[in-house]
């Protein structure tokens, strides 16, 4: 997946204190006519950046920008044998002063990277004419800009500034983290959660080496630098309304470098703003309706909750052997279901052959009797899909409506296997299913449950503490693969190109991140419920990423 979207940028082409703006790749107040050519490929002019490689290969706009291969960064990447270096001022200004990452990850198996220093006329020919500060020829991947004197300072301006400054949460010590959770977190979930990364954080402490030298020899990887972890815990109180001014108190009073798992109920959206405004690293909180927003950057999380659920949902009605009856989405007002069923009627609108769509809302404060009343509404031959939790399962009747043959239940909100499903309606019945399924699962959770009971972790919320620990274990070795780049931008660059190749993910089939992506899990199943203990679920569908 990264070599295919490295390919992808380099050839379909053609055709504040505690947070540093230059750290964090936000337009910088005496450059932003260079963010604009870095981020954008655009011209202070409002003209698109133009740029020709090798052969006459052209290149113009978004596609020209330098951020496609030299990242958000600046320090570049490496696929296999391409590597694409790092172009902040410390490498190109003074390369003698640290070393540069690829020196290690090719471990004496290429020639170095390494070069003079640039001046501000070296680094304008390099950009215009492709020559590096000692006179060779740079690769072929790099494009050659005919940029005027006025833009060339100013995306100068801009590379001196990138990736530089004091990052928060970085101490000579420490590398500080926060875990947030809301007012609606289950507390179980909560406890189990803290007590998986606070021992997670303590053997890191305990068995980490914190004084190897650094970096510096062409031949052999030296151990890489490293911090000891320290948790901050920020529980919300009130309403989402107060959060985030309580977020910013918590960054004053704590700052951190990024925070790591946590969890929230119906609203999250407050939080993930924060994070965004902040640009404070969020990695995979357990939360049930994350903000899918692509233009994005910060929040990473592990799916897309109850809205791929729609999609699978919204899949399987798109089967030419699926009923085509009314769809007859039934919810409580005020939960996740409200969205989820906004969201399934707009993906199977686009999907499947035009369907008549119909909501049967359950009120907000509504009593058992509610559910069964909101029943009331379907004819035979409806499709009805059910946006409810186990309370309002069990409040179901006995068997579905007369003339219903085909039922879809949201598994999240349900319970997955757990689902209290009356029996007559299990056999109509097909529940989206984000994960994998459990008896493969099984396997997958055998390393995390293990590292649980030697660490005498009680298992209170299986789901949140598995992915509590599979965070931790990405946080660590994306910081680690980072070889001492405390950089928030460039941590979640790592976080992108090393969780593919993940073999150990807890509840997921698959984890997988190209550049810009923000949710690593893509797909699921449909399966049916089962009456008997094992197994609970049965698939009806192969693995589906809508």
């Amino acid at each position: 997946m990264r070599l295919s979207f490295l390919l992808l940028a380099l050839i379909v082409s053609v055709g504040a204190e505690a947070r540093p703006q230059a750290q964090t790749g936000a337009p910088p107040p005496d450059s932003p006519g260079g963010y604009a050519i870095y981020r954008e490929g655009m011209l202070q002019s409002g003209k698109p950046l133009k740029g020709v490689r090798e052969h006459g290969l052209k290149m113009e706009g978004a596609a020209a920008a330098c951020v496609n291969c030299h990242r958000r960064s600046g320090l570049g990447t490496n696929e296999g044998r391409i590597t694409i270096p790092p172009i902040t001022a410390k490498y190109l200004f003074h390369p003698g002063e640290r070393p540069m990452p690829e020196d290690a990850m090719q471990a004496g198996s290429q020639p170095s990277l390494r070069h003079e220093r640039y001046t501000d006329e070296t680094l304008a020919r390099a950009i215009r004419q492709g020559i590096d500060a000692d006179g060779r020829p740079l690769s072929f991947l790099m494009p050659r800009f005919a940029l005027g004197d006025a833009d060339m300072a100013a995306l100068i301006a801009y590379l001196k500034s990138l990736s530089s400054g004091r990052v928060a949460g970085v101490g000579d010590e420490f590398l500080e983290f926060a875990t947030i959770f809301t007012p609606e977190t289950d507390p179980a979930a909560r406890q189990g959660t803290i007590d998986v990364l606070s021992h997670f954080f303590s053997n890191k402490n305990d068995f980490e080496r914190l004084h190897d030298p650094p970096l510096v020899a062409k031949r052999r990887i030296h151990y890489r630098v490293t911090r000891k972890w320290r948790l901050h815990v920020w529980d919300l109180q009130g309403g989402p309304e107060t959060w985030d001014q309580q977020l910013q108190q918590h960054l004053r009073q704590e700052p951190v470098f990024a925070t790591i798992s946590g969890g929230g109920g119906r609203e999250w959206g407050p939080v993930h703003r924060f994070c965004e405004r902040e640009q404070l690293p969020c990695l995979f909180p357990n939360v049930e309706l994350p903000v899918v927003d692509e233009k994005d950057f910060y929040s990473v999380y592990y799916n897309r909750g109850v809205l791929l659920e729609a999609d699978l949902i919204a899949h399987k009605l798109g089967d030419p052997a699926a009923s085509a009856g009314r769809v007859v989405q039934i919810y409580r007002q005020g939960d996740i279901g409200e969205q989820a069923a906004q969201a399934l009627a707009q993906s199977a609108s686009a999907k499947s052959s035009v369907r008549s769509w119909a909501e049967s809302p359950v009120t907000e404060q509504g009593k058992e009797a509610d559910v069964k009343a909101a029943l009331a509404v379907i004819r035979p031959g409806d499709v009805v899909v059910l946006w409810l939790r186990p309370e309002d399962l069990r409040a179901l009747p006995e068997a579905p409506p007369t003339g219903v043959t085909q039922v879809m239940v949201s598994g999240l909100m349900g319970g997955l296997e757990r689902a209290p499903l009356p029996s007559a309606w299990r056999s109509v019945a097909l529940m989206a299913y984000p994960f994998e399924l459990p008896e493969k699962r099984a396997v997958l959770l055998n390393y995390p449950l293990g590292w649980f009971r030697i660490q005498k972790i009680a298992v209170v919320d299986e789901r949140a503490q598995v992915d509590a620990y599979i965070a931790c274990q990405i946080m660590s070795e994306a910081i680690g693969h980072a070889y001492g780049e405390f950089v928030r931008d460039y941590v979640l660059e790592q976080v992108e190109n090393s969780v593919s190749f993940r073999l150990i993910n807890g509840y997921y089939t698959k984890l997988g991140l190209a550049p810009g992506q923000r949710f690593a899990s893509k797909g699921g199943y449909m399966v049916r419920l089962t009456d008997s203990p094992r197994p609970a679920v049965v698939a009806q569908t192969h693995w589906i990423a809508p």
